[in-house]
């Protein structure tokens, strides 16, 4: 159930009520010249209290997408992918893409602590040397001629999976 702080909260203050309440998982998303779909991203990972979002690239991205979200969220700005790997550390990494899958969403048997999920553009998809970082490559499944879903929902999708196991009563 959604936070509601009463209005008037400065949002520093939302953010300090939000912390307690963060989950142990990072999502990351490549801006290649889509700058809607990088607010709604964050929009959505909102939505889950990811612990951070991190864009990687430095195109600008659109603000009103987010719905104002970007006020409560940790943002982290990777120029490239040097500097992405480089943020993610030791971290487990997976990616989400379909094509060089390892794994299907609905066939992950557990996810790890502190997991970045790292969704590429729309466009490009996801660096090779990415891919090649990443411990799992998760597909997400789908059944139509279309050959991807708008990474925003892409997101949605994952972090609604995480977010059942993660949540699952008994």
């Amino acid at each position: 159930m959604a936070l509601r702080p009463e209005l008037g909260y400065a949002p520093d203050e939302v953010r300090r009520l939000l912390a307690p309440l963060r989950n142990e998982l990072s999502v990351a998303v490549y801006a290649f010249g889509n700058a809607f779909a990088v607010g709604a991203m964050i929009r959505v990972a909102h939505s889950f209290l990811v612990r951070e979002i991190i864009i990687v690239g430095d195109e600008p991205w659109y603000e009103k997408a987010s719905m104002g979200m970007q006020k409560y969220e940790t943002i982290v700005r990777c120029a490239d992918d040097d500097a992405f790997i480089a943020h993610v550390g030791d971290r487990p990494l997976w990616a989400l893409e379909r094509e060089r899958a390892t794994v299907g969403l609905f066939d992950v048997e557990r996810w790890p602590r502190d997991v970045v999920l790292v969704f590429g553009s729309e466009r490009f998809g996801l660096p090779d040397r990415v891919l090649e970082r990443a411990q799992a490559t998760v597909a997400i499944p789908m059944y139509g001629v279309n050959q991807s879903f708008p990474v925003a929902i892409a997101a949605g999708m994952v972090l609604s999976e995480w977010g059942r196991r993660r949540y699952r009563g008994p």
